[in-house]
């Protein structure tokens, strides 16, 4: 397969996403259980129906955090990574712009991320609220990269490997929802971020650092602990066969 089409099929795959997602987030996410499970399933489900729809061209990466992540595993080239990377950051944008036109008017935050109330200190925003929501957003992408890198390492997981990494992000989300929004996607984020300033929306822009680094680093540290035991495994295999 070209690169040229893996790169289209990203950014679809990124676009529907973030629509999907981030639309729904904005129409239904609220302070209570049934928002938070609507926008989680949305993300999750959006996320199935792409691995079985691109995933047979692109491996369904649609998100930066898990192209380096596979980057760091071996199973990908600086290229492939950069030109996935840039076709996901399309996708997000478009997403974020088409949002907009859904939804414009003061105050919609078009399904952004934000450091949630929870992780405020006496009402206000502080340092450890930013520091909180970074391991948060450091935390559950290593989980949900992790998850993928585990589902996609065997070929025949191939039949419900969608179906699982749909569900890593589900349940990912539904922690994620009330610290952060969830992002474990700088791609989902930047997108909506950039078209929430229209409607008078600064603070995703503002703290847009959290979801670009979070998970990054996520990502390298589920990568790197998935190398260390898939390392161990390959060698302890020949052992066991030998005896």
């Amino acid at each position: 397969m070209s690169l040229l089409k893996k790169a289209i099929a990203e950014c679809i795959g990124t676009f529907v996403l973030t629509l999907v997602g981030c639309g729904t987030a904005q129409l239904i996410c609220g302070a209570d259980a049934g928002g938070y499970a609507g926008t989680a399933l949305a993300f999750g489900l959006a996320i199935v129906a792409m691995a079985y729809s691109i995933g047979n061209i692109s491996g369904c990466h649609i998100n930066p955090a898990v192209s380096l992540a596979m980057l760091i595993a071996g199973k990908m080239s600086v290229k492939d990574f950069l030109v996935y990377v840039a076709a996901q950051l399309v996708g997000g944008i478009l997403a974020g712009a088409l949002l907009l036109a859904f939804f414009h008017g003061d105050g919609l935050g078009l399904g952004t991320n934000a450091i949630q109330p929870v992780l405020y200190v006496d009402g206000q925003l502080t340092a450890s609220s930013y520091i909180l929501a970074l391991v948060a957003e450091i935390v559950l992408t290593a989980i949900f990269v992790g998850v993928i890198l585990g589902a996609t390492s065997k070929k025949e997981n191939n039949a419900v490997t969608g179906l699982v990494i749909g569900g890593g992000l589900t349940f990912v989300h539904l922690l994620g929802i009330g610290l952060t929004g969830t992002s474990v996607n700088p791609a989902r984020s930047i997108g909506p971020a950039l078209f929430a300033l229209a409607n008078g929306i600064g603070e995703p822009i503002k703290q847009i650092w959290i979801f670009i680094i979070g998970p990054l680093v996520g990502a390298a540290i589920a990568a790197l602990i998935f190398k260390l035991l898939e390392g161990k495994n390959a060698k302890e295999v020949p052992a066991e066969e030998a005896k």
